[in-house]
């Protein structure tokens, strides 16, 4: 597998500017002789498409939703990083660089991540083009705040839906270009393959999730912006259509997967309530600005406040602990996620969790925010997220404090892709959360958004004209040729081998177990004994799968459940995967936390042994992958024990 990162040479601040400059053109009057297709309408799909729209390439865009607003970009909350320095308090795009490969422990490329934060001012000022409602202060300039992870403020942000405004934004621009006639969009489209001619990619397979209708889609080049994987865990803050399935096959046809163990729990979300529950509600970790986290100091407080003995606001601050404020003193309640999340589980493995029925829970409490700044301040920057969690919860949080507990929300790992978001597959590029690239083993907050945008905005359309101008004007492959009816042949014989099971089980149930599978042995704490049985009952759970499932339906109609089911195939082999890299990782590092590997109950990397990224290449069905190694190179950041205190 070739895994040439393709890093400029050069000093940092001044690769991608280099770069760019001896990036391949194309003159104006051909790009419309070239045929981009783009699969994903959030911030990275939406805004690529827009943007090579834009330039003249004739673009299909395809998204799984019922319109690319509905992309789950909109379910971001709480902001989005740039490096401005409007608040004068010394950031700058160093300092973001800096504090975003620590903030991923060490295990992200320096190169991409300095580009990252170069051009994180850039998509402040396109997205107020696009009309996106930042907050603003009293005078009129955009407004930040503070995120974890840093001591600056540098995150701008739209009240709690930072993530909808700036998706309406891109979604304007692409509106645009369908209005211009440079766009296509198939909305109720699912890619379910890859199509690889003479090596390169040029083409996707979709089911049409309205009439069943399979079909081949020819083109020069393909991007894919598809998000994470979170829900291999089954409960998560992701919306359930989320899923591996664009990525998985990309993977099948010889792309290379990277660190697919590296997944993000975030601390603030409301604890689980039921059985039945399909997904989980992110709290925004801009609420730790004026929220502060605590559980009570004794099992015996917790014990009453879950007996209904005592109420939160009967505690003194004697018998309160402030975890955060007490581990991590420099940044308190604004330490990152992974760290915040396991000092949460510490506090509830202690017995002094707070929610009624798991006791898995600890308060997120505003009273003295209010106290100090009154209650319409704080409704003024929170105002819908409080909203959201007394209809969910039915507590007025301006009264009582939040109950919340960690989840999984995002997946740091993803298709593996060089300096060009170029996977190992010529013609496959790859952007937004469905790569690797930027956050390491840890993803600081506001910053998922300020990889989608750049990397659709700014990168991709770069990148992918180089590609194109290198391709010559002989256009896309005929859709006639064999290897597109072969995929598709592919694709039709495991819809109807879904649909031939005739099992007495239901997709959801399954997955249910994989998802209590993988949150107890490859969730926020992993052992070499869980990890080892996990990948035994996933392969249980697979064989079980294909005896027992039972899928509702026709294969040729609207059937959601064939959907349901294909997603949870590509899962349980999946999950597989992560659990293979998280047993061979012998190490601790940001979201990774191997319970065999730590110092005083922090993370302890190994960088003499796993300083690099995990690469694992597809070797045929029911045969172990090969994993590959990018070595990681640390020239501009030393390498540290990674501390908040």
């Amino acid at each position: 597998m070739n895994l040439d990162a393709k890093i400029p040479a050069g000093k940092i601040s001044e690769k991608w500017s280099n770069h760019k400059a001896h990036l391949k053109l194309v003159n104006p009057a051909n790009r419309r002789k070239y045929h981009v297709i783009v699969v994903g309408s959030g911030l990275a799909g939406g805004a690529a498409a827009a943007s090579l729209g834009e330039m003249g390439y004739n673009v299909s865009c395809f998204c799984y939703q019922d319109s690319p607003r509905r992309a789950h970009s909109i379910a971001a909350q709480g902001g989005i990083n740039a490096a401005k320095n409007y608040q004068n308090d010394g950031d700058s795009i160093y300092r973001l660089f800096y504090d975003t490969v620590k903030g991923g422990d060490f295990r992200a490329r320096e190169a991409n991540v300095y580009r990252l934060a170069e051009v994180s001012g850039n998509i402040i000022d396109q997205a107020v083009a696009t009309g996106v409602p930042f907050a603003r202060e009293y005078g009129g300039l955009l407004d930040n705040r503070s995120f974890g992870g840093a001591q600056v403020s540098r995150t701008f942000y739209a009240r709690g839906q930072t993530g909808q405004q700036l998706l309406l934004g891109a979604y304007g621009a692409l509106s645009r270009q369908i209005g211009l006639g440079t766009v296509k969009m198939y909305n109720r489209h699912e890619m379910l393959d890859l199509v690889v001619v003479n090596g390169h990619a040029k083409g996707i397979i979709t089911r049409n999730m309205v009439d069943g209708k399979i079909e081949a889609w020819n083109a020069d080049c393909v991007v894919v912006c598809t998000g994470g994987y979170g829900n291999v865990f089954f409960l998560s803050t992701n919306a359930q259509g989320c899923n591996v399935t664009a990525a998985y096959r990309c993977y099948k046809r010889g792309a290379g997967f990277a660190n697919p163990c590296f997944t993000q729990i975030h601390p603030t979300c409301i604890p689980v309530h039921g059985d039945q529950q399909s997904k989980l509600t992110l709290m925004s970790e801009s609420l730790r600005n004026d929220g502060r986290v605590w559980a009570p100091k004794t099992r015996e407080l917790a014990q009453k406040i879950l007996k209904g003995e005592l109420k939160p606001g009967d505690l003194s601050e004697a018998d309160r602990d402030y975890y955060l404020e007490r581990k991590y003193p420099s940044f308190g309640n604004l330490a990152p996620r992974d760290i915040s999340s396991r000092a949460a589980k510490e506090a509830c493995d202690d017995k002094r969790g707070i929610a009624p029925g798991s006791g898995l829970g600890v308060y997120l409490d505003f009273r003295d925010a209010i106290n100090r700044l009154g209650e319409n301040k704080i409704r003024e920057r929170y105002g819908n997220l409080f909203e959201m969690y007394e209809c969910i919860t039915g507590e007025n949080p301006y009264k009582s404090p939040m109950m919340i507990f960690p989840a999984v929300h995002y997946t740091m790992g993803g298709l593996w892709v060089d300096y060009n978001l170029q996977s190992n597959i010529p013609g496959l590029f790859v952007g937004g959360e469905a790569n690797f690239s930027d956050h390491g083993a840890n993803r600081l907050g506001a910053s998922a958004l300020m990889q989608g945008l750049a990397d659709g905005y700014f990168v991709l359309p770069a990148t992918v004209s180089d590609y194109l101008a290198s391709c010559g004007l002989g256009g896309a492959p005929s859709i006639d040729l064999p290897e597109y009816k072969e995929v598709k042949a592919q694709v039709e014989d495991r819809t109807k081998k879904l649909m031939s099971v005739k099992g007495d089980v239901s997709p959801r149930a399954i997955h249910q177990k994989l998802g209590h599978i993988m949150w107890e042995k490859c969730g926020m704490a992993r052992t070499k004994e869980g990890l080892t049985q996990a990948i035994q009952e996933i392969k249980e759970l697979r064989g079980e799968f294909w005896k027992k499932v039972r899928v509702v339906g026709e294969g040729e109609s609207l059937n959601p459940e064939l959907e349901r089911a294909g997603r949870l195939a590509d899962f349980l082999e999946f999950g597989e995967i992560m659990c293979h890299d998280a047993l061979i990782r012998e190490e601790s590092c940001g979201g990774h936390f191997r319970v065999e590997h730590q110092d005083a109950g922090e993370a302890k990397r190994d960088d003499a042994n796993f300083a690099h990224v995990a690469v694992w290449e597809y070797t045929g069905d029911d045969k172990m992958p090969i994993r590959h190694q990018e070595e990681l190179k640390y020239e501009e950041v030393k390498l540290a024990t990674r501390s908040y205190k």
